[in-house]
């Protein structure tokens, strides 16, 4: 049996119940879901970073707490942000971040 996963829960503050595990320097991550695609929820600490990488298929971002800034700019708290298949970018944060991230296939770092 699978897991119903309600993520307006997700986005109002449930995923402080998250169980966090280390995912790279400075980021953490609760997967919500593995499978085509992955969801989960990343806690950037500030001054975290992901080296310039290519998207080999579609990445959405919902911001739910902080910011975080990329080559197009930067997204707060409430914003979507859409990396196609094919975008080639790199992530920030100054004063950390909570974002909850859906990608359909693993990144290519350059």
């Amino acid at each position: 049996m699978t897991q119903q996963i309600v993520l307006t829960d997700i986005i109002q503050g449930g995923w402080r119940d998250c169980a966090f595990e280390h995912f790279r320097d400075g980021i953490e991550i609760c997967r919500l879901f593995e499978g085509a695609p992955d969801v989960a929820v990343l806690r950037y600490r500030p001054g975290a970073t992901v080296p310039r990488h290519r998207h080999a298929g579609l990445e959405m971002i919902v911001v739910l707490e902080g910011s975080q800034r990329d080559e197009n700019g930067v997204a707060r708290a409430g914003a979507v942000v859409l990396n196609p298949e094919g975008t080639v970018h790199s992530v920030s944060t100054d004063d950390g971040c909570v974002v909850l991230i859906q990608w359909e296939r693993p990144v290519e770092f350059l």
